[in-house]
């Protein structure tokens, strides 16, 4: 079962079930207490509810303004998950190089707040590079929707823009170099976690299009990634709550070569095995 959030054409923001080709909306009358998308990915029983609030009102997919699957979810993430990104980080920030190996086969991770839901985007919706940034790659990651008492109820997709050249000239820089408007796109839809495949075959692949040409195409795959997605979990919650649930980014394995920079226009489409496919255009912060 998916999940999706839309903007009706009267901006009305709903939820609902996505059935083939149309999002059968939720009527929020039909259960007591669930009145959001993450009220019905935080119940006991995310698909019983569903079934229970799915009603009579269908928007077709192809009309609907798809938005980011999220309401008041704090958005993190974390670093150097597989071998391709600590080379990367190594390759970018020569004197913090040995930082990076060592946090890559570390017990504990390396977990950075992200977004807040307001500053992420969803589908369609443009991601953005930052004006004082020279080096601007999208970040295409898998992404798991946790709960308040920190179930892994469902996924979807995330990009986590990066400015490299930040990070690159110290670490400590790595809020400006992650943070900041439109630096991070959620979506398409929640797969919940009971009708996602085996996590070992979701396969991960990025393109990037500049005037309606290729210029970037990589894959990978979750079993690639150095670390559980529970384990992920566990750690952030250390010390932590998360009355409002979470979206956890699990870092990327699909790293554009050196020489390669967003511009303004581009599309980066990033598809998971069992969730589709989120396409977002660049725009360069003004």
């Amino acid at each position: 079962m998916q999940f999706a959030k839309v903007m009706q054409t009267d901006g009305q923001i709903a939820a609902g079930i996505l059935e083939h080709d149309v999002i059968r909306l939720f009527d929020w009358k039909q259960a007591a207490g669930i009145d959001s998308l993450s009220a019905v990915l935080h119940a006991t029983d995310p698909e019983q509810t569903a079934r229970q609030l799915a009603g009579h009102v269908t928007v077709p997919v192809c009309e609907a303004t798809l938005l980011a699957p999220v309401d008041h979810q704090e958005i993190w993430a974390a670093g150097v998950t597989y071998k391709r990104s600590q080379q990367a980080r190594e390759r970018e920030s020569e004197g913090a190089a040995r930082f990076y190996d060592l946090v890559y086969s570390a017990e504990r991770p390396e977990l950075f707040f992200k977004a807040t839901a307001q500053r992420a985007v969803g589908p369609n919706h443009p991601v953005r590079i930052r004006r004082d940034s020279s080096w601007s790659v999208p970040e295409p990651e898998f992404a798991l929707v946790v709960s308040p008492d920190l179930r892994i109820v469902g996924y979807t997709i995330g990009n986590d823009m990066s400015s490299r050249d930040i990070e690159g000239e110290n670490p400590l820089y790595l809020p400006q170099a992650k943070v900041y408007k439109n630096s991070c796109a959620v979506g398409p839809v929640i797969t919940l976690a009971s009708a996602m495949p085996p996590l070992d075959e979701v396969r991960i692949e990025m393109t990037i299009e500049r005037q309606g040409k290729e210029v970037f195409a990589g894959e990978t795959g979750l079993k690639e990634m150095a670390r559980r997605c529970d384990e992920l979990v566990s750690w952030l919650a250390r010390d932590n709550e998360f009355p409002d649930g979470v979206i956890l980014l699990t870092g990327t394995g699909i790293v554009p070569p050196d020489d390669f920079t967003l511009s303004a226009g581009d599309i980066v489409a990033i598809t998971i095995t069992g969730i589709g496919t989120l396409t977002n255009s660049v725009e360069q912060a003004k």
